[in-house]
């Protein structure tokens, strides 16, 4: 194989009550990466197209490279070489694992160009680097997603303990963007580095009421877990209408509303494609009375991870 182009989904981090232990997939947006072999050694960026000019070309400094290069180290394979070219398709600072989908892109096409020598799970160390040169902390909630498809769990860093639980089939996530740009490490920053016995008993609750809920198809128990006591009271005024977007979609069936992954973007959980795609109006309406422009997209948890497009 000389040529491969691959697909790598947004995910959903944190998922209300799950900070930096849940993540999920979503069909789309996602980036597109190509590589093409070359008979010179070293990896080189051709171009990337979406991003304003925004991210490194430098491969040792971006995401989607940073990634390839580990792992071809990990592989002893340093005469291969390849052109990249990656299609950024969702914005950055959105929430929406943008670097993410990136490193997966780019370790998952690679992987497939060689011959699948690694699983995907085997691949999820390497995709995680990707997000340590992003946003400077190597966390597997949005790659773990991206990478394996699902709802993804991450039990333990060390060592990495990474698992999936089975969600319900009419089980559909809105993920609305609006036009605002959250840096991840503002977002970290801003948070707290302790947390008051109360909120840890309640928010270790609503964790295993929301495993309990998706694995039994209880709605109702899946609703009310997912409560954030922690991590969204205080990266919610980084959102403009935050609270109001979010009563607009409970108003409209949704099982519940919170902030994907750093923010700014808001997301939903509902039972059925009808009611998330009105819950995702509702939400566009909302902030759109606020005079701030919004993107939408609805789709089941997506249970496939990234894919090729194209090969030769």
């Amino acid at each position: 194989m000389d040529y491969i182009k691959a697909f790598a989904p947004a995910t959903v981090a944190n998922v209300a009550c799950g900070f930096d232990i849940f993540g999920f997939a979503v069909d789309e947006p996602g980036d597109v990466v190509e590589l093409r072999r070359r008979e010179q050694p070293g990896i080189v960026i051709t171009d990337i197209l979406g991003d304003e000019g925004r991210l490194p070309r430098d491969p040792a400094r971006n995401a989607v490279t940073v990634v390839m290069l580990r792992l071809l180290d990990h592989l002893k394979m340093p005469d291969f070489g390849c052109e990249v070219l990656l299609h950024k398709n969702m914005p950055l600072g959105s929430g929406m694992g943008s670097s993410a989908a990136s490193a997966v892109a780019g370790v998952f096409a690679l992987n497939e160009l060689l011959g699948q020598p690694l699983t995907r799970k085997q691949l999820l160390p390497f995709a995680i680097e990707g997000e340590r040169i992003a946003c400077g902390s190597a966390h597997a909630d949005n790659v773990g997603p991206s990478l394996m498809g699902g709802f993804v769990v991450i039990r333990s860093y060390q060592p990495l303990d990474v698992f999936s639980i089975p969600v319900p089939a009419e089980l559909y996530c809105t993920l609305v963007h609006p036009d605002i740009e959250v840096n991840t490490k503002d977002a970290r920053f801003i948070l707290r580095n302790e947390v008051s016995l109360k909120n840890a008993i309640s928010q270790m609750g609503n964790v295993a009421g929301l495993i309990a809920g998706l694995m039994q198809e209880d709605y109702a128990l899946i609703s009310r877990s997912m409560v954030d006591v922690i991590i969204e009271p205080v990266r919610a005024i980084l959102i403009p209408e935050f609270n109001e977007v979010k009563q607009a979609a409970m108003e409209q069936g949704a099982l519940g509303c919170s902030i994907s992954g750093a923010g700014p973007s808001m997301f939903t959980l509902s039972k059925g494609k009808e009611t998330a795609e009105r819950v995702g109006q509702a939400m566009k309406e909302t902030f759109a009375l606020a005079g701030i422009d919004s993107v939408t997209h609805v789709s089941a948890i997506n249970q496939g991870g990234p894919r090729v497009l194209e090969s030769w």
